[in-house]
């Protein structure tokens, strides 16, 4: 809740800044990495479920490097698939206590897996970083289709 509220304020009190947007991707990152590292231990994990959240760091990972080599900077975005996988993340401890490991893994993973590769394709395609994208359908190939149907409703 404090990532979405602690922008929400920069934003409205215009005291955004682009240390303001690494900081606050590195704190996500910090986040993440401590749930993971005192939740992993914690509970008996499928191997399926280890080899998914593998790939879902690769897939991070791979994104954060691309992102480096072409801004020479942090490129964790701010989009909203990232933001529903936090909260996700948050509400961990209740959905396995309410839907059990296994059907909560497939949400988990499946929410992260949608917004990692969400966020590698937009790091790929775009030519400048834009850290508060909100999705990958603010690209320009989703204006220029919807600009396409104008045009061909216009004809």
């Amino acid at each position: 809740m404090s990532d979405i509220f602690d922008g929400y304020v920069a934003r409205k009190t215009k005291t955004t800044s682009q240390s303001g947007e690494v900081l606050d991707s590195i704190a996500d990152f910090i986040f993440i990495a401590i749930i993971l590292i005192i939740f992993i231990p914690l509970l008996a994990w499928n191997r399926w479920a280890i080899y998914w959240m593998s790939c879902i760091a690769l897939i991070r990972f791979l994104s954060l490097g691309i992102g480096f080599m072409k801004y020479r900077t942090v490129s964790c975005l701010h989009t909203y698939a990232n933001k529903i996988t936090g909260m996700a993340l948050v509400c961990f401890p209740v959905l396995y206590w309410t839907l059990g490991m296994t059907i909560t893994v497939f949400i988990l993973c499946g929410v992260a897996s949608l917004s990692a590769f969400e966020e590698l394709t937009i790091i790929i395609r775009t030519k400048k970083l834009d850290r508060n994208i909100k999705s990958v359908f603010a690209l320009s190939l989703f204006r220029g289709c919807i600009n396409g149907y104008i045009y061909k409703w216009i004809q």
